[in-house]
């Protein structure tokens, strides 16, 4: 086997070396090592001039997005919505938000996307609809056929006055804030809303409902797009009623004393439900079909999740059934911090490899940031965002990266005037700020014009970073060594390198992480290394300890930060790698006569 190979040439010991199934990247597998990228279509480029960004403008961009050689983007709602949460309160599945643009608009991005080589992903919203919906309100009027489209009950006696309006079902408590189900004075019930009140679930027990929205991805397959990043997954299902129809109330947490906080409450009915397992399953069928029926490369799902580990493990499927490729790993943003170890990065690493299933048809995938998380200069600090892009880039399998990371773009505050989150607007002027979204999700800085290029109206839907002159696409593009350069660098080794399959080192030495793989290099198997000063100290490295036989590696990629320069030559024995610093090395094998792997 290559892993035994290598581990005997090498020298190293076997228990260092993890074993990580990367499947080629052919046409048929072509996201296996792909670098997928998020747009927030309202913040990336406006072409209009009306302080929101549209899909002409994604279309303007396009040559940036090929030029970083991405995979393929996948974009935030771009559905028809009341905009109540920006695009997840969907009123319409099969038409475009107008002041985002047309089917036609659509339709040319994706044609002009698939000419540069990147596919395009749509985010699906399938847990709830607006309750401006064509399918709500015909269910809030009782209309036959869509009875049951949604999660109704009649609510409880009022114990002081049996005359009053109905008490709510039960406790459940929506992420939102307060409690989870809304009264309608149409149908005189209530129905459960997990996130805005404007935002009704489905219900995912009623055949009809899972057949609309098998028929929605059928539709947007048909456009052209190459899979979708499924919204808010654990919150598909909710236990079924009793045989009274009532629901359970969900116990406290201990958590917090504020009720109307969703931390009040362990979700244990209203999360994780078995049948949402088999509702991804059946969705991933429906790409695979259409992948057959029309002979097209495979189709993927992204699947939101930050369930426990566990459990979001058997969202990839198993031996029988095939399950989302990507269920996102969200562990760097959840678990490591700017108070983190290189322990605890090496940790993190090996969790989400450890729990992979032993499926030849998996890979694994890192996530550094969303449209939902605080930014990665943010959270990490400003001389961490090179690390952290080649921490995630150098891994094997999938890289996500949310749009602005690559330039080190940072959250913006917001003054709870400004802010529109309504996550952040229902918490209030003194709670807002440990809510609010919007500071991750201001408009896109492309260069030091006015709205840092994003748009020419004189006002934008959220405030532009006031650091947009010192921080954007073309200021970065003129400096050899910026955030930009280095992430590109990056993406450019992560495409073009033939990196050994199965071997993979993830080690610590005091606070500086350690990456290792392996890969063919004009014909020489060659060590990659990348090395990552956690810490705040100044610390000297010897990477001997695990090849003992290379004396000497070469350079090719340092921080914005780094002493050190490009094609330096240093002694594996004895690295100084500074607070902060991170770079990429290759040490060569004169050993060519193996090369047959």
């Amino acid at each position: 086997m290559v892993t035994s190979l290598v581990v005997l040439l090498f020298g190293l010991v076997p228990s260092t070396v993890r074993s990580v199934h990367i499947a080629p990247n052919s046409d048929s597998e072509w996201w296996k090592s792909g670098i997928f990228y998020q747009i927030y279509p309202r913040s990336f480029m406006d072409s209009d001039a009306d302080g929101i960004g549209d899909l002409r403008g994604i279309t303007q961009r396009l040559e940036y997005l090929s030029q970083n050689k991405i995979t393929g983007f996948w974009l935030s709602p771009i559905f028809k919505s009341p905009m109540v949460d920006f695009g997840y309160d969907i009123s319409d599945y099969y038409s475009i938000q107008p002041e985002y643009g047309s089917l036609a608009d659509f339709d040319k991005m994706v044609r002009e996307a698939n000419a540069l080589g990147m596919e395009v992903i749509l985010d699906f919203v399938p847990n709830h609809t607006s309750d401006e919906h064509e399918w709500f309100k015909k269910s809030e009027l009782r209309v036959p056929g869509f009875e049951d489209f949604y999660i109704w009950h009649p609510g409880r006696p009022n114990p002081n006055d049996s005359t009053a309006r109905p008490i709510v079902p039960c406790n459940w408590i929506s992420f939102f804030r307060g409690s989870a189900w809304q009264w309608s004075d149409v149908r005189k019930e209530y129905y459960l809303h997990q996130f805005s009140v404007k935002q009704p679930d489905l219900n995912y027990r009623n055949p009809a409902v899972v057949e609309a929205m098998k028929e929605v991805m059928r539709y947007w397959l048909g456009r052209g797009v190459a899979g979708y990043r499924i919204d808010a997954v654990p919150t598909l299902f909710e236990v079924a009623p009793d045989g009274n129809g009532n629901y359970p109330d969900e116990p406290l947490s201990g958590n917090t004393d504020d009720p109307e906080d969703p931390g009040y409450l362990v979700h244990i009915y209203t999360q994780d439900q078995n049948e949402t397992l088999d509702m991804v399953y059946q969705w991933r069928a429906v790409m695979d079909e259409f992948v057959q029926q029309y002979g097209v490369r495979e189709r993927i799902i992204m699947a939101e999740t930050y369930s426990p580990i566990d459990t979001v493990m058997k969202y990839y499927g198993n031996e029988t059934v095939h399950g989302a490729q990507i269920p996102f790993n969200f562990h760097f943003i959840t678990d490591l911090n700017q108070n983190s170890s290189a322990k605890d990065f090496q940790r993190t690493i090996n969790y989400w490899i450890d729990h992979m299933p032993a499926l030849e048809t998996i890979v694994p995938n890192w996530v550094l940031g969303n449209h939902d998380q605080h930014r990665v200069a943010s959270r990490f600090g400003e001389d961490m965002i090179d690390a952290m892009n080649m921490i995630m880039l150098m891994l094997p399998g999938v890289s996500v990266t949310y749009n602005g990371e690559e330039i080190g773009m940072e959250d913006v505050w917001i003054s709870y005037n400004d802010t529109v989150d309504p996550a952040a607007c229902n918490a209030g002027p003194n709670r807002y700020q440990y809510t609010t979204r919007d500071p991750e999700r201001t408009p896109f800085q492309w260069d030091s014009s006015k709205n840092a290029g994003f748009s020419t109206a004189n006002h934008t839907w959220l405030p532009v970073s006031s650091n947009y002159t010192l921080v954007n696409v073309k200021l970065q593009q003129g400096i050899a060594r910026s955030h930009l350069n280095v992430y590109r660098s990056l993406v450019e080794m992560k495409q073009t390198v033939a990196f050994v399959p199965h071997s993979l080192g993830i080690f610590v030495q005091g606070d500086v992480l350690i990456v290792l793989r392996h890969a063919n290099i004009d014909g020489i198997l060659s060590s990659i290394y990348t090395v990552a000063n956690i810490g705040n100290q100044q610390t000297t490295i010897n990477l001997t300890t695990y090849e003992p036989s290379l004396e000497t590696g070469i350079l090719i990629l340092t921080s914005v930060t780094s002493n050190h320069n490009k094609n330096d030559l240093v002694l594996m024995k004895h690295i100084v790698v500074e607070s902060k610093e991170s770079f990429v090395l290759v040490a060569y094998h004169n050993v060519p006569e193996v090369i047959q792997i």
